[in-house]
């Protein structure tokens, strides 16, 4: 928080921030959907202190979400048709506009090199048929035509594109292959964070081992393949069993012993038909700098 709100009550600078009602402010820190430091708060009273990093999970209105072209975002684009955008999304880019992020998304910066998609999908995140997050860099799908938009919604409901992943995970795994098959759904402790429960969606991921490293200390390398869709899907899943990703405070991957960055995930290839012409395509993205400088101090 910067030096202004140093003192002030959380639910005052929640609607600060957010532009919403105190009403409205004070039911998201009920809701357990305000962090401070990466923990929820549920204390309304409670008083925010400069430098505190505050994070706000809600729904974000159209007309909050400013969807005005800027052409200063990156739009790192490895292929384009009439229909169909393949994008190499940099981390720390976030893809559409949400609580606290309402400006210079991916979307802000398509819409600024491909205007048409505009009215293509849900008006507040056009275009978009699935997301990474702001930590995970790589391969993502991009409808530029209401008939690719479409087929590629049905497409990843019917499993039909595959994705793979490279992950850097803690320990070391049993078998050279596994699956975590585990529904995910929202946490009812901590709203922010997602979890396996029983309540959740149905959650498939694959997992091979790439290679284990022993110094300095024990992890191990994977290539990891979504079956579902889900909301932080490989980190929930691999923290479930005992494997957090390296670097992910979220979820039990942050850990001073191996420094890194940002969560150790990267999209690494996409493979599907395509949806308006059938033709078979496939894409691979090398492995960012940052991830490989991590990578470079383990043997």
């Amino acid at each position: 928080m910067p030096p202004a709100l140093d003192g002030q009550r959380l639910d005052r600078v929640v609607a600060l921030v957010t532009g919403r009602s105190r009403t409205e402010a004070a039911a998201l820190v009920d809701a357990g959907s305000v962090t401070v430091g990466g923990r929820a708060v549920t204390t309304r009273s409670h008083r925010v202190l400069d430098g505190d990093v505050v994070d706000i999970d809600a729904p974000v209105a159209l007309e909050e979400a400013e969807l005005v072209a800027d052409p200063g975002v990156p739009v790192p684009v490895v292929y384009e048709d009439a229909d169909l955008l393949v994008i190499d999304k940099p981390a720390g880019l976030v893809v559409h506009p949400g609580a606290g992020q309402g400006g210079a998304t991916l979307v802000h910066g398509l819409l600024a090199r491909y205007p048409e998609i505009r009215a293509v999908g849900q008006p507040d995140r056009p275009g978009i048929v699935h997301r990474l997050d702001k930590g995970t860099s790589g391969l993502m799908l991009v409808a530029r035509s209401a008939a690719a938009y479409e087929e590629l919604v049905a497409m990843l409901e019917a499993h039909e594109v595959d994705r793979r992943y490279r992950a850097l995970a803690w320990g070391t795994f049993d078998a050279p292959t596994g699956l975590v098959d585990a529904p995910i759904g929202r946490s009812s402790r901590d709203r922010t964070r997602m979890a396996v429960t029983v309540s959740g969606k149905p959650a498939r991921t694959g997992y091979e081992v790439e290679r284990a490293y022993a110094e300095p200390v024990v992890v191990t390398e994977l290539r990891c393949r979504l079956e579902t869709g889900r909301t932080h899907q490989i980190r929930v899943h691999l923290s479930s069993i005992g494997h957090a990703v390296v670097g992910d405070p979220r979820y039990g991957g942050d850990r001073p012993s191996l420094p890194c960055p940002r969560p150790w995930l990267h999209a690494e290839q996409l493979s599907l038909a395509h949806p308006v012409t059938q033709a078979p395509l496939a894409f691979t993205s090398p492995l960012p700098a940052d991830l490989a400088a991590v990578r470079s101090r383990l043997r």
